[in-house]
């Protein structure tokens, strides 16, 4: 009785201590993250989120000062819904088994590899989804091609069939109402439990024919690695699994929401679709501006005093990376979409520290492919926005539906 008069105690404090954080409601974050996370921002930089039960940071130089601190902060935590979906993979643990882990695959995410085993594959993809299209005249782009087109690439990074799209498309939609699930939902989670259950099945078959004289591929590498290096084959599925879910989740969005941005502003579309030279600049912009992955969550390993806050030991910091990008400290006219802004790299939509993604520079590549073939595909491509929806999301934020149109061949 005694513990839970304190614990009430400290939720009443909290509550009359961070009324903003106390009113927000994961509905309101999720139609629109960004007028409740100005407001954060401006007024309760840390902030207790009652309906989420977490802790949200949300200024730039807090946010980077929780990410750097891998001491204090870990991703490491049986409430993770990360990995309460996956179990202990590389964006679940952390020290020297993060290192393991994320040294294992990092081989096939350097430039050199990028240039030489994935993009080839990425642009034959692109172009065969193009050339799909292109009769049509007009097309729902999400469903038609964004969504499609990150996971025929991680099927080409890992050196797995084209045939099995539909299959880990699905899965995949699984896995993303998982990794939101904060609330641990019992039916959420055991529909994750099923699509994992029947992606390991998936990967188990594939492991089994890796041959040393192969074609050069993820799977291939972690497989064939040799001595204490090579990860066991329940070790190698699931960080498979988060690596797949990185690379499918975000991509998909980075290519409609730099889409759905550029149309909401005419003559700069004019320019990118004319000179393709700035889409790389397009689309740091707008991963700036409408970041795909909106926080990167860390558990407190021991109180802490932050910012004159006291986090306790076994709670949630949500980094919120999309308020971040937003931080008039640290970029001018913050909510404007600016094709010319000077420091638009500077943002952390891909987080930083340790855990930084580790396919940052696939999906910026991807993405930069998908808009040059659509662009060289599709004469005229243009966004239909009475049609389309504006991003929504306070963990993953992505337009779910695009209409564009282009002229015949």
């Amino acid at each position: 009785m005694e513990h839970r008069s304190s614990s009430e105690a400290l939720v009443a404090e909290r509550r009359g201590r961070f009324p903003i954080g106390a009113a927000l409601t994961a509905a309101a974050l999720d139609a629109d993250p960004y007028p409740h996370l100005e407001a954060l921002r401006l007024q309760e930089p840390v902030s207790w989120v009652a309906a989420l039960g977490m802790w949200y940071v949300t200024r730039y130089a807090d946010v980077r000062d929780v990410l750097l601190d891998a001491t204090r902060f870990v991703t490491g935590s049986p409430d993770s819904p990360v990995r309460d979906t996956f179990g202990r993979q590389m964006l679940s643990v952390d020290g020297e088994l993060h290192e393991r882990y994320r040294g294992a695959a990092q081989a096939a995410f350097q430039p050199a590899a990028i240039r030489e085993r994935l993009e080839p594959a990425i642009r034959t993809a692109a172009r065969r989804l193009v050339d799909e299209l292109r009769p049509r005249r007009e097309a729902e782009l999400r469903a038609a091609f964004a969504r499609r087109l990150p996971v025929l690439t991680m099927l080409a990074m890992a050196g797995l069939p084209a045939s099995a799209e539909s299959r880990l498309r699905g899965w995949y939609d699984v896995f993303g109402r998982a990794l939101a699930n904060y609330g641990l939902d019992a039916a959420i989670r055991a529909q994750a439990q099923v699509a994992c259950a029947e992606l390991h099945a998936f990967l188990d078959e594939a492991l089994a024919a890796v041959t040393p004289d192969g074609p050069a591929s993820l799977l291939a590498d972690l497989a064939l690695a040799a001595g204490p290096a090579r990860l066991g084959d329940e070790e190698i599925r699931r960080n498979l699994s988060i690596i797949f879910f990185g690379g499918i989740s975000t991509v998909d969005a980075l290519i409609v929401n730099t889409l759905w941005a550029l149309a909401r502003q005419p003559a700069v579309f004019e320019r990118v679709r004319a000179d393709p030279a700035l889409l790389p600049a397009a689309i740091d912009e707008a991963t700036r501006w409408r970041s795909p992955v909106q926080s990167a969550t860390r558990h407190v390993v021991a109180d802490v005093e932050f910012r004159g806050v006291t986090f306790r030991a076994g709670e949630t910091v949500n980094c919120m990376l999309g308020s971040a990008n937003r931080d008039p400290d640290v970029f001018d006219r913050p909510d404007q979409f600016d094709l010319e802004r000077p420091n638009a790299r500077r943002h952390i939509a891909f987080a930083t520290g340790v855990h930084a993604c580790l396919g940052f520079q696939v999906a910026r590549t991807e993405a930069r492919i998908a808009l040059e073939e659509l662009f060289a595909g599709l004469p005229g491509l243009a966004v239909d926005l009475a049609r389309s929806a504006a991003p929504h999301g306070s963990e993953f934020h992505q337009a779910e539906s695009l209409t564009v149109a282009w002229h015949g061949a």
